[in-house]
């Protein structure tokens, strides 16, 4: 066996202690990585594995990269679902070398680096956050805490386990701990969510050791000036703490004390609602397709991240919501004042993440020019602001004073344009600290302050041809010739160092310090720098509180101006929102269809009432496929959620009577992984609408039962409408085929008819958009297949069944083996053959012609004739060549 280098056992110390880690050991430029973490790397990150030396006589693995561009090869990583140790050197090898000639470089962690836990610019979406949860059951109270560290964000809430799937679905947190012994249980909810799960042992969630991890985090000898919380919370929340001391090394950000937030506060929307609403991601899951993605016109990244937490959970609390449309309001009322903030928000930085790497010394000269042009920008917005606003911009415009001082100190120390690395230097303004002007004048202009010596010598020796220079052997020396150099000795100021033929060569204190200083200039302003930098950096992270509270203001001017711009140039209407069971909205649109169309430059989007809670709780639409439906029921869902949201909505006009919870089941699709087909999905989801919702729901419901047999579909179709109708109570919008269940709205006292016209030309089918009350006479599905494309043999055959099937309904009915001994398998009609293209005039003509007995002159005269023909071609004069020209031309 090889004998293991001092080098490689730091190594395997290190990684021992990191064993679900990649670690990224630190060596020179580069972070290198070893054994099965450099062959898991080099396939991930698709870079070259090599080898370096042997480790029980096997060749160890080997791969790496540069520390300049190391972020990005941790996205890619985290990504794939990796965690990385970043492991640094703690000492210079010179100092390493005092310990002996043969001493390794100590290193250690400074960082793990987890989805929940990143912070670099270049590793996150601006206008996301990126949450890192806790969930925690303790007997039977369960709470859910998160916290955002790149914003500071953090917050609480009791939780029962039924409820954690749809608020992972709100939150989408990055990262969820988890206490030892829960994964199996948790494992199919926390996959649902897209978050990596992580166990934390149980000591991390003992309430007690949370508490106090909590106060000394805040500074605080009790938790109850934020509020009561339950152990679970404070077992969730200290869980956090505990997992963020572990993997920044004890480097805390900067958390803002806890939220508490209560279920009964927002709109309950579970994550099957939301994916098929596409209310913050598409389809695809990315922000395409999405409402967040119509809607958004915020200029800040703070700003867009608020948009995306009040879409995600529109308020239930009356008076927030009043006051959100209150002060849209007031910027759509004023215009031009709108239009003056948001150019001035266009300027504003991202001020919560520029905190956050200051607090975790991950920052540099940029977060402080960060800081300094968002108290800038701060003060230019509050002055434009008047005094008589709606309160929520007044308080917001309270925020964003008081940064006088820290601004002043920030504008006169620092620089326009920094680098990226306090490293590098360069960013201290010139004149602000005398010290650092006088380094970096020796640095960059050595030459003529050593010229600016020797004139004094000159001057206090009177000897004219006094000279100082430089070898690299004197260093800097005083010389003079032979014949001045009593007089040299005679100055005691001057120490003789060496005598030549010709010159004798003096030094003095001040030319060797100075000669010093000289030579050490670059290195002493880079330290004078830093020294400042960490005095600026102090300077903010005191004011960190109100810092944090003016980013926030901002980000709420920024969404209010954002709101009042959509609604001015998307035409919307201040929705009614009150207490009531009303959903009344005319005019309603599909925000997000409204805007694809008109992107496509197609027709415009036809606008439709709907009247719940004023006469009838339930609307049953029928209607055929393509006409609308769909659309129907997703825009009156997202127009609640709008309002609730604080916004205007799409609409003439809309009133909304509080939604306590959302419930949206439309759409197709399986679940495999599970063994779920698309008919147990769809009964899945409808269980848990029929088995949560409540008086105050909104409950919109697209071909219930369309998955099974046809009198199956329209025996759960029925049952399903009668409890929404008699259980739930709840308002509901109810797209069905099954046109049997039209009957029941002569029986039921809160249900009616509505339907999406449609009209008839020569067998097809023209969509109207248009809904309107009453039923549909059918489903018009024959004529929707014709327009897809089916072959003409398919759909002939189709009405040929469809009309014996209605035959035999109207006959009192038809067995399936009497109508398929009617109905010849085979006695579809063959597709007719391709018609014959007619004759062209010039062909014909062409074929009669003998070009050997043609004359010249004959040859011409035919040429122009056949030109002649091929002007009045029928065939050919109509028809269009690439171009968008007719052949002829």
């Amino acid at each position: 066996m090889s004998n293991v280098t001092p080098m490689m056992a730091q190594y395997l110390e290190i990684k021992a202690q990191y064993p679900d880690a990649l670690l990224f050991y630190r060596m020179g430029d580069f972070y290198e990585l070893f054994f099965d973490d450099a062959v898991a790397a080099a396939e991930a990150l698709d870079i070259a594995l090599t080898k370096r030396g042997k480790h029980l006589e096997q060749d160890i693995p080997m791969c790496g990269v540069p520390v300049h561009s190391a972020e990005g090869y941790l996205l890619t990583l985290i990504r794939k679902g990796f965690r990385v140790a970043v492991c640094e050197q703690m000492e210079s090898p010179e100092a390493a070398k005092k310990r002996g000639s043969k001493s390794v470089v100590r290193r250690d962690v400074v960082r793990l680096v987890t989805p929940g836990t990143l912070t670099e610019e270049s590793l996150l979406e601006a206008r996301r956050h990126n949450y890192l949860a806790a969930f925690i059951t303790l007997r039977d109270d369960s709470a859910l805490a998160w916290a955002d560290i790149s914003t500071g964000e953090f917050h609480v809430m009791p939780l029962t386990p039924v409820r954690l799937g749809p608020e992972l679905a709100r939150l989408v947190p990055s990262e969820l701990i988890v206490a030892e012994g829960q994964e199996a249980d948790l494992a199919e909810t926390v996959t649902d969510s897209g978050a990596a799960m992580t166990p934390l042992g149980r000591a991390a969630f003992d309430s007690q050791g949370a508490e106090k991890r909590l106060c000394a985090l805040f500074k605080v000898g009790s938790l109850d000036a934020f509020g009561a919380f339950s152990r679970a919370e404070v077992s969730a929340m200290g869980a956090i703490v505990e997992y963020l001391e572990i993997t920044q090394k004890g480097k805390l950000p900067l958390l803002r004390t806890p939220v508490r937030e209560a279920e009964a506060r927002v709109m309950q929307i579970d994550a099957a609602t939301r994916r098929n609403l596409e209310i913050t991601h598409g389809m695809n899951g990315g922000r395409a397709g999405s409402l967040l993605a119509a809607v958004d016109r915020t200029l800040t990244a703070g700003g867009a991240r608020l948009l995306e937490r009040r879409l995600s959970s529109p308020s239930r609390v009356l008076d927030v919501v009043q006051a959100r449309l209150d002060s849209v309001q007031f910027a759509v009322d004023q215009g031009r004042l709108s239009a003056d903030l948001r150019a001035a928000l266009r300027r504003v930085p991202d001020l919560d993440r520029a905190l956050s790497r200051l607090g975790l010394d991950r920052g540099g000269p940029r977060d402080l020019t960060g800081i300094r042009g968002g108290l800038e920008q701060a003060a230019a917005i509050a002055a434009l602001l008047p005094d008589d606003m709606p309160d929520l911009l007044l308080q917001a415009k309270q925020s964003l004073f008081g940064h006088d001082a820290l601004h002043d100190l920030l504008d006169q120390a620092l620089v326009a344009e920094p680098p990226l690395l306090a490293r590098d230097g360069g960013f201290i303004a010139a004149g602000y600290d005398a010290e650092l002007d006088e380094m970096r004048q020796l640095r960059d202009e050595g030459r003529s302050v050593i010229a600016g010596m020797q004139a004094q010598y000159q001057q206090d020796t009177g000897i004219s041809s006094l000279k100082i220079k430089h070898n690299n052997v004197l260093g800097y020396f005083v010389e003079v010739t032979a014949t001045h150099a009593d007089k040299m000795h005679a100055d005691d100021r001057f120490k003789h160092r060496q005598t030549t033929a010709n010159q004798v060569r003096f030094t003095t204190v001040e030319l060797s310090q100075m000669e010093t200083r000289i030579l050490n200039a670059g290195g002493r302003a880079i330290e004078i720098e830093k020294r400042l930098y960490d005095a600026l950096k102090a300077e903010i992270l005191d004011r960190a509180a109100p810092l944090a509270q003016t980013a926030r203001a901002l980000a709420e001017i920024d969404l209010t101006t954002a709101l009042s711009d959509l609604a001015t140039g998307e035409n919307w209407c201040r929705p009614r929102v009150d207490g009531s069971r009303a959903l009344v909205i005319e005019g309603g649109r599909h925000p997000v269809v409204e805007r694809s169309l008109r992107k496509q430059g197609g027709d415009p989007f036809i606008a439709n009432d709907c009247a719940l809670g004023v006469g009838a709780d339930i609307w049953l639409l029928t209607g055929p496929n393509m006409a609308g439906k769909s659309t129907f029921l997703r825009q009156n869902a997202l127009i609640a959620l709008l309002a609730q949201a604080g916004s205007f909505v799409p609409a003439t006009s809309a009133h909304i009577g509080m939604v306590s919870q959302l419930f949206s089941r439309v759409g197709a699709s399986d679940d495999l992984a599970r063994g779920r087909s698309t008919f147990m999905v769809e009964m899945v989801e409808t269980a848990a609408i029929l088995n949560q919702a409540d008086a105050h729901a909104l409950v919109i419901l697209d071909e219930i039962g369309r998955g099974t047999a046809t009198y199956d579909g329209l025996s759960i179709a029925w049952a399903t409408l009668e409890h929404l109708h008699g259980m739930n109570r709840c308002r509901a919008l109810f797209a069905t085929h099954y046109h049997e269940l039209t009957q029941l709205a002569g029986k039921l006292e809160r249900v009616a008819n509505a339907t999406v016209t449609v009209r008839e030309h020569d067998g097809d089918v023209i969509f109207l958009h248009e809904v309107r009350k009453g039923a549909a006479d059918r489903s018009y599905g024959v004529q929707v297949a014709k327009l897809a494309g089916l072959p003409d043999s398919v759909v002939a055959r189709a009405r040929v069944v469809l009309d014996a099937l209605e035959q035999g309904e109207r006959m009192g009915g038809v067995k399936p083996k009497a109508l398929i001994d009617d109905l010849p398998l085979f006695a579809a009609a063959p597709p007719p053959a391709p018609a014959k293209p007619p004759k062209s005039g010039v062909e014909e003509a062409l074929r009669g012609i003998s070009p050997d007995e043609l004359s010249p002159r004959e040859a011409l005269q035919m040429l122009y004739d056949l030109r002649g023909m091929l002007d009045y071609s029928p065939v050919l004069d109509d028809t269009p060549t690439c171009a968008g020209r007719s052949r002829r031309s």
